[in-house]
């Protein structure tokens, strides 16, 4: 097997040894390849968590995390958390809405956790919180649009 997870319309790989170890990484949106990498995985209740390690391309000229790497980590968290509601359809973004409670830094793990408020036939809402450790740095809600493939 070669760690490739099918069960969505999207390509993983489950990562086999180091930090992320049991953990999935996407392998088919070129740019969260090139912001992340970012990371997910089940927790052991069952909900999703994704994570990444802040790195200095993700820092601004003030030394924190810049603003729009934490909002390009909560685009990407919205999808896992709804991704067993968008099974069989493509996906948008409708709509992002952050708000930035504290700082990251390098060197820093970030880990989300949310869940679905509502998924109906064309539209699911999600909501989530990004943390280092126990201090929250990211609250954001978004609704995700079903698409037809083209």
């Amino acid at each position: 097997m070669d760690g490739t997870v099918e069960e969505q319309p999207w390509r993983t790989v489950v990562e086999e040894a180091g930090e992320w170890a049991g953990w999935e990484r996407s392998e088919s949106d070129p740019f969260e390849l090139y912001a992340g990498p970012f990371y997910t995985r089940r927790d052991a209740a069952g909900r999703w968590v994704c994570a990444f390690r802040a790195e200095k391309k993700h820092m601004n000229g003030g030394g924190f995390m810049h603003g729009g790497a934490l909002a390009t980590f909560a685009d990407y968290a919205i999808f896992m958390f709804a991704r067993d509601q968008l099974v069989g359809s493509g996906s948008v973004t409708a709509s992002l809405n952050t708000e930035f409670l504290d700082g990251a830094q390098e060197g820093d793990l970030l880990e989300a956790t949310g869940e679905v408020t509502r998924a109906g036939g064309s539209m699911v809402f999600v909501r989530g919180i990004a943390r280092v450790g126990e201090r929250p740095v990211l609250n954001f809600s978004a609704i995700i649009k079903k698409v037809r493939r083209k």
